[in-house]
């Protein structure tokens, strides 16, 4: 059978995965002297008559036969189906009467205790089976006679033999273990539907750009049409009145001037730079560009002359995209789980959706969690996809398990820090820390946030272990990273500030201010000697941890970062694939831009939302990256 194999190592799989080594080893002995037979009715046949039934085991009896038929209707199978309707009320009524005639009534009634519901939901002739455990010879009662006689054995012996045989012969048993075939194929149309509404989205994206451009173009139109008007005009005045004006205004400069009017925008168009690590010329170039705010009559260029602008970015080339749209409000927070094959997404209405995007994952850990408050962070444990951790506005640190499915641990940060901005988990011992602010519910991110608490809590006990040392009234911190070895911690605040702990320590090793305005986002970068940060004001700086205060590589993306407004948790954030090489950053547009680390290419464009986009993240090994939107939806790209 095509899917026999693949099955097989399924059922292998699960069996090493829950620690099942007796049944393990049983299974592979099974394989070894049954490979190729496929099913055989005989086998079943002994399993109900001389296991299930002599052993009192109703329960597996019940489960097998619901197998049976869950199949069986998967296929559509209908004659078959009616037939093992029919089978099953017969195979349980031998159950009964078998354990009436080895004087067992108390297995009779609690098989009548453990199914009786079900028995009479599917079948009315099932009544007065009731009333036969307290009657006194039942096999002398005209009702229940016949089902005490060996004839009638015979003819359920036989009646099930015929009914297996039909079912695994050979042109039934594709039909049977065709596993999940209409559900693939609903996969593949609620893929196809994916898709066209994602093109449907591109499109309408695409037309509102064409638009816009189109008026643009109208108003450029009749800008220089007025202004030609005014310069015929100027001109017949002044041939007209040529001694009245001692001078002209020379006709080249006269068109200069009339179409940088026209086009109504500043001469410097590009709002982006790349600064160079040669000594101090990198950063007077830093600092005449902190000064200026990026902006101005005046174009920016590097010591190699290279200037990139908006027209720079191409659309980034896609091999696959799903789109989830689970949610119901704007999303805040999405992260890929320790393995990338779990993802939990947040929404500000205050829930939590773990799913996959994987088909051949498991869905069993697919869950929705309701913290009935704003959710500010989210992290998974680094060791595996067990536990996911969610901080709230109202100081609540919910632990998640995904498999239990079940909160096993809540969490309250103190009454003066109630809005937990950040939670990172150590990759290495079984910690987390979390960036707690003063502000209240009501702050808008960056402004008002309060001062800042740092809390080191244990993961198995689930009980904070200390406080980290930020000095007296601290600005609240905004981001956290470890590195790789848990060793290090960097925290980021409202103040600009970077600041870096030793954690075996429980203490600061240093600090600098790194940007004028807050930052809302740290990431160390992929050999860890250095680290990245984003700045409110848009502007991104890669940090020398070699070299403290010097700039390795610098990016201005203000004109997708501008603030958002609505919540604490509209922050600009960025995500690191698993190589360093690419940035991709959180937008204030449909689109966000994608930046190669430490080169001089241009970077990309994602595709489009349908609204700003909201939080990103990277998968851990692929390049597959995540990004939420204010349109409710999370998108999946796998890159070509």
């Amino acid at each position: 059978m095509e899917k026999m194999q693949y099955a097989e190592e399924l059922v292998r799989e699960f069996l090493v995965f829950r620690g099942f080594t007796n049944a393990l080893e049983a299974y592979e002995a099974e394989l070894r002297t049954d490979i190729g037979k496929g099913f055989e009715v005989d086998k079943i046949l002994d399993l109900i008559f001389s296991v299930y039934v002599p052993k009192f085991q109703s329960d597996n009896l019940v489960s097998l036969l619901g197998f049976f038929k869950h199949y069986l209707s998967s296929s559509s199978s209908t004659p078959l189906l009616s037939t093992l309707s029919k089978l099953e009320t017969s195979l349980l009524r031998f159950y009964v009467v078998h354990a009436l005639q080895c004087n067992r009534t108390d297995k009779v009634v609690e098989f009548f205790a453990l199914n009786g519901a079900n028995l009479l939901q599917t079948s009315q002739d099932w009544t007065h089976w009731f009333a036969i455990p307290y009657i006194k010879n039942p096999h002398m009662d005209p009702e229940f006679r016949v089902f005490f006689s060996k004839e009638w054995y015979r003819a359920l012996h036989l009646s099930s033999r015929n009914f297996f045989s039909e079912v695994f012969n050979g042109s039934r048993l594709p039909a049977l273990l065709k596993i999940s075939s209409e559900m693939n194929a609903a996969n593949l149309l609620k893929r196809d539907i994916i898709h066209l509404n994602l093109k449907l989205s591109q499109l309408q994206a695409l037309l509102a750009e064409k638009e816009a451009q189109l008026s643009q173009f109208r108003s450029m139109e009749g800008s220089i049409s007025s202004s030609s008007n005014f310069r015929e005009e100027s001109t017949h005045i002044s041939k007209e009145s040529s001694e009245v004006f001692a001078t002209v205004v020379p006709q080249g400069s006269q068109t200069e001037i009339s179409q940088d009017s026209a086009v109504g925008v500043p001469a410097n168009i590009h709002a982006e730079f790349i600064i160079s690590t040669s000594g101090d010329n990198s950063n007077s170039v830093l600092s005449d560009h902190l000064r200026d705010g990026g902006a101005g009559n005046t174009p920016l260029k590097e010591n190699n002359d290279e200037v990139y602008g908006e027209e720079d970015f191409g659309e980034v080339k896609v091999d696959h995209q799903e789109t989830f749209l689970g949610h119901t409000s704007a999303i805040s927070r999405c992260r890929f789980s320790a393995s990338g094959n779990n993802i939990a997404s947040a929404s500000l209405d205050g829930t939590v959706r773990i799913w996959t995007y994987d088909t051949s994952t498991p869905v069993s850990r697919n869950a929705t969690i309701y913290c009935g408050t704003e959710i500010l962070s989210l992290d998974w444990e680094c060791k595996s996809d067990r536990l996911l951790l969610i901080g709230t506005s109202e100081g609540c640190i919910k632990a998640w398990n995904v498999d239990a499915k079940r909160v096993v641990c809540d969490l309250n940060t103190t009454e003066a820090f109630p809005s937990v901005l950040d939670i990172k988990c150590s990759p290495v011992e079984p910690i987390f820390v979390s960036a707690a602010a003063s502000g209240g519910a009501s702050s808008t991110y960056g402004n008002d946030l309060g001062f800042a608490s740092l809390t080191v809590w244990n993961m198995k006990t689930w009980k904070a272990m200390t406080v980290l040392p930020l000095g007296e009234d601290p600005p609240a911190i905004t981001s956290l990273c470890f590195n790789h070895n848990g060793k290090i911690l960097a925290a980021s605040a409202v103040d600009g500030m970077i600041h870096m702990f030793d954690m075996s320590a429980g203490l600061q090793i240093t600090g600098w201010p790194a940007h004028d305005s807050s930052i809302s986002s740290i990431l160390f970068g992929p050999d860890e000697t250095s680290i990245f940060s984003l700045g409110s004001d848009g502007k991104i700086f890669e940090w020398s941890l070699q070299n403290q205060g010097q700039i390795l590589w610098s990016r201005d993306c203000s004109r997708f970062c501008y603030p958002l407004t609505g919540s604490k948790s509209c922050r600009h954030e960025m995500a690191l694939d698993a190589n360093g090489r690419r940035l991709l950053v959180t937008s204030s547009s449909v689109r966000a831009p994608i930046y190669q680390v430490q080169g001089h290419s241009n970077g990309w464009r994602t595709l489009a939302h349908g609204s700003h986009i909201t939080t990103v993240d990277w998968h851990p090994t692929l390049p597959i990256f995540l990004t939420g939107s204010a349109d409710n939806s999370v998108r999946v790209t796998s890159l070509s």
